[in-house]
């Protein structure tokens, strides 16, 4: 691979005596040690922290999806050709992608996302992927001003979406946000963080970063749809979405909250459109899922996630460019990813859509629109020194949009239970 994806924005760097780690281990390990990263353990993946001590966290999901990221490599060095094996990632620089990939979540999962996202209308925006982007390169503690200081390969896989924040309407008035849903976030980067985008990009031609950031306009929130991303990302994200789509499912089971029946009413057409072996093997799953030997059923979740890491193959989505790395993609063929897209859908329509889950989700989307107006009303009287100081130097030099992404920073990088405990200390009598 050139010098140039192997390099950092610092510039090179003297190894540590002894040190003999490539490249993409020094970058596993400083995601693996990061404040960031240790704070997923108290980050909700769906049901809320808690709960149950048997679900996943974000934690415990970015570990899987990192087990999954590798899987995956060691199929495509089997099924690939010689040319495509010389393109897969190294599978440390897999694994920081995959462990990486979530650290920008606010507390609350997705609800929280569009909270913050609503309260920074005026300021810029929030998403996930954009913080997680964020911290990498700029917030945490590694280096004094390039965050965790990663490869420029590293960084342009934690890019699921390369583009900047479209400029959006913004209400005449952000006290009363309405339903939140119509204030989904854009997948996209913060316009703050240009300057470390261009940085990543700079390697490519003027045509092929041209096309490498093509977007879809949108009528409505999110007004914006990023339409490619790097070959590490489109296995990074594969990684996330088996995760996604069969471990929580397996959480749903065995707490009880999808039963067997509503899994066939929505399976079951699913199937029976399936090529002959996968949908016997399906119904065959189908079946172990919900046994009530635990040994069954967790055999039955290593073959789902099984068909989806033996049938992934490389395609070229970019012919047009000539950067490798955004040239061709990881794919799944039509049949798996409709089973693996179904199989989400199942998780969404009878989890995350259910009124228990989301009047929890409201009560605490309604904790971080308070805990915003508290910090933004009073910054000098309840930020902690160091983000007052933070926010105070921004103030200076940006102004209110600036001093308000120090703010979201602060309020993103909460946990749950940190999140509820400051609620508690603001609002509770």
């Amino acid at each position: 691979m050139n010098e140039y994806w192997q390099a950092r924005r610092s510039g090179p760097s003297a190894q540590r005596p002894g040190d003999r780690r490539t490249p993409w281990q020094r970058d596993r390990a400083r995601v693996l040690h990061s404040a960031a990263f240790r704070r997923l353990q108290s980050k909700t993946q769906i049901m809320n922290v808690g709960e149950n001590d048997f679900y996943r966290t974000r934690l415990t999901h970015s570990l899987e999806a990192a087990q999954i990221g590798t899987s995956l490599i060691n199929q495509l060095h089997h099924v690939g050709s010689s040319e495509e094996r010389q393109l897969l990632p190294d599978l440390n620089l897999m694994e920081t992608l995959c462990l990486a990939h979530d650290i920008g979540h606010p507390p609350f999962g997705h609800g929280g996302e569009t909270a913050l996202n609503y309260k920074m209308l005026a300021s810029g925006g929030f998403e996930g992927n954009g913080q997680t982007f964020r911290i990498v390169g700029k917030l945490e503690a590694y280096h004094a001003e390039h965050g965790m200081d990663l490869t420029r390969r590293s960084l342009l896989g934690l890019l699921k979406y390369p583009v900047l924040m479209p400029d959006w309407p913004v209400p005449d008035t952000l006290a009363n946000p309405g339903s939140l849903a119509e204030w989904r976030p854009a997948k996209a980067l913060f316009a703050c963080d240009a300057d470390l985008l261009d940085w990543v990009l700079e390697p490519l031609s003027a045509a092929d970063r041209q096309r490498f950031q093509e977007v879809e306009k949108l009528e409505r929130s999110p007004w914006q749809r990023s339409l490619h991303k790097s070959f590490d990302a489109s296995l990074m994200e594969l990684a996330d979405d088996i995760a996604y789509g069969v471990h929580d499912l397996e959480d749903a089971v065995v707490t009880g909250t999808l039963s067997e029946n509503q899994w066939h009413t929505h399976i079951d057409h699913v199937v029976s459109s399936l090529d002959g072996d996968l949908s016997t093997l399906m119904r065959q799953l189908g079946t172990q899922l919900f046994s009530r030997e635990h040994s069954v059923r967790k055999d039955a979740i290593g073959a789902l996630v099984n068909i989806f890491v033996t049938a992934v193959r490389i395609k070229e989505v970019l012919p047009d460019v000539s950067e490798e790395l955004i040239r061709f993609n990881a794919v799944l063929p039509d049949p798996q990813r409709f089973l693996l897209d179904s199989l989400k859908a199942v998780v969404f329509e009878h989890v995350i859509n259910q009124p228990s889950i989301q009047q929890l989700r409201y009560r605490s989307q309604t904790m971080l629109l308070n805990l915003f107006s508290a910090f933004h009303n009073e910054p000098l009287r309840l930020l902690p020194h160091n983000t007052r100081a933070r926010w105070q130097a921004a103030y200076e030099q940006e102004g209110q949009a600036g001093a308000d992404r120090i703010l979201c920073d602060y309020i993103a990088g909460m946990t749950d239970d940190y999140a509820e405990r400051m609620y508690k200390n603001l609002f509770v009598i």
